[in-house]
């Protein structure tokens, strides 16, 4: 059968880091609040002329040279992002045409948080079903431009950046030693939507409006729902926690990935985290992650990973691949 095999990993991050200290200035906050609640330390912030589209390209071609390839060889481009550079046309569009491609196609995927997740999932369907045979995945995201600076319980979590895979098609045996994609498993649930959500959009305020969130229904959803679709994937391969050479979450509280580990007995040793350096990039987040973890040797060929989020809608899965 034909499988999705990760040929190359790329990042991107803004020049500017914004610590905690910094938004002491801006917000009644702390440092030691911050870290608390969150673990986060710092966070990326994308200054004038840095924008989702010029981050995902420049993810985009690292993940392209680390797999020896050019934009010749790619025939589809998918972004997962909730931070356009416009309305319209798609940024995925806009990174094609900064990456010189003009073959193909390219769309953008709007799951927020789980965006890359969904991305990831309809990229191997694509390969599956022999309409590409290989696919640039990008998560980019200026969650910056989106929030209320003024509100201390959303403005300290979010950061900026972009992260991409490029995804291959290769022959496996249809077994669990096969190498890319084993399974994917996606949810969401639209009753949920005001607990996590923006208070504009062009067909009802005809503004970009402010990121707002109720972080206690978020939490008290999370765990469960993260945990629902990685047995969801364990299940659909038959393997187990035990198997699981690294979980990759998207980075959004430390608390939350610590909770959803515990439970499903993943040691923290097997758990990557960069939500303390990055925050939380929605989109993002998951490839940055993974570009971390395996740019320092940590994710290594034939290692079994999987990657699990939550955000808003809600809307939550898991992917399970082989590295």
């Amino acid at each position: 059968m034909i499988r999705s095999v990760v040929r190359g990993f790329g990042a991107s991050l803004p020049k500017r880091v914004m610590t905690n200290g910094d938004l002491e200035s801006l917000v009644e906050t702390s440092d030691e609040w911050i870290v608390q609640r969150t673990g986060i330390k710092q966070r990326y912030i994308a200054s004038e002329g840095e924008t989702t589209a010029s981050l995902g390209a420049a993810a985009a071609q690292e993940a392209l040279d680390r797999a020896g390839l050019t934009v010749a060889d790619i025939d589809l481009i998918i972004c997962a992002t909730s931070t356009p550079d416009n309305t319209f046309p798609a940024t995925a569009v806009n990174i094609q045409n900064r990456l010189g491609m003009h073959h193909g196609f390219a769309f953008d995927v709007q799951a927020v948080c789980s965006g890359f997740v969904y991305a990831m999932a309809t990229a191997d369907l694509y390969i599956r079903g022999g309409m590409a045979k290989r696919v640039l995945v990008i998560g980019a995201e200026t969650f910056s431009r989106i929030l209320d600076w003024t509100d201390r319980t959303t403005c300290v979590l979010f950061g900026d950046g972009a992260g991409a895979l490029v995804l291959e098609a290769a022959e496996g045996e249809g077994a669990v030693t096969d190498r890319g994609i084993l399974t994917s498993n996606l949810r969401s649930d639209g009753v949920h939507r005001e607990k996590l959500y923006v208070d504009g959009g062009p067909s009802t305020t005809g503004t970009v409006g402010h990121l707002r969130m109720e972080g206690r229904e978020v939490f008290k959803h999370a765990v469960g729902m993260i945990t629902d679709v990685i047995e969801g994937a364990f299940t659909a391969t038959g393997t187990t926690a035990d198997d699981i050479d690294w979980l990759v979450p998207h980075q959004a509280n430390k608390r939350i990935i610590d909770a959803s580990a515990k439970k499903l007995g993943i040691p923290d040793e097997k758990v990557v985290i960069t939500v303390d350096k990055h925050g939380n990039t929605s989109a993002a987040s998951i490839p940055l992650a993974l570009a971390t973890a395996a740019g320092d040797g940590r994710i290594k060929q034939g290692d079994l990973v999987m990657l699990e989020a939550m955000g808003g809608g809600f809307t939550w899965g898991a992917v399970l691949v082989r590295w």
